[in-house]
């Protein structure tokens, strides 16, 4: 078996081509149960990450996994359970989606320069009890994969995300073991 090779780094030219209009629109304009998610990423020094980039999966309100067809194309009907979007100039970005079925989390990849490789977390809009992810960590680190109701503004939560440094988003570790299970049995 031959070594896996090291991921480049990511960027600089990434922020400029992989966007896409309506990336972050995974609600359908006028849904009821649309929320919008939102929030800033910074660096190890709290500082605004201008040119992160953020992949969302998600389960379908239903708890369907299997997306479908047109996430680089919105046809404005149909909810692909994926989103993409950038960070702006003050690291902020935003995401309009449903809420997921069946799981409690949307999975996020966050790309940013200087990472040499993407890195994995979940955002939980609520706190299931007994959640094995979330049982397994210290209030103060459960705390980062929580996105919180915004005060006054309805259906709105906040998640930031903190590459570095004190109050650090729990990141998790990616096992290509897993993407071979099926392969191997």
């Amino acid at each position: 078996m031959l070594p896996p090779t090291p991921s480049q780094t990511v960027g600089p030219y990434y922020g400029t081509a992989l966007p896409f209009p309506g990336g972050g629109d995974l609600a359908p304009p006028g849904h009821p149960g649309a929320v919008t998610l939102h929030g800033h990423v910074y660096d190890g020094e709290g500082t605004p990450v201008p040119d992160a980039l953020l992949e969302f999966w998600q389960a379908a309100p239903d708890g369907s996994l299997a997306g479908a067809p047109g996430s680089l194309r919105r046809d404005g009907r149909a909810f692909t359970g994926f989103a993409r979007v950038p960070t702006c100039r003050d690291g902020h970005y935003e995401l309009h989606t449903l809420l997921p079925g069946g799981v409690p989390y949307l999975a996020l990849c966050v790309l940013a320069r200087g990472l040499d490789h993407h890195l994995f977390t979940r955002v939980y809009v609520t706190e299931p009890p007994g959640d094995p992810l979330l049982s397994a960590l210290p209030p103060q680190r459960r705390a980062t994969l929580r996105a919180r109701p915004e005060p006054g503004r309805p259906n709105t939560y906040r998640f930031d995300v903190k590459l570095q440094g004190e109050d650090e988003t729990v990141f998790l570790e990616w096992r290509h073991q897993q993407l071979h299970r099926n392969d191997e049995g």
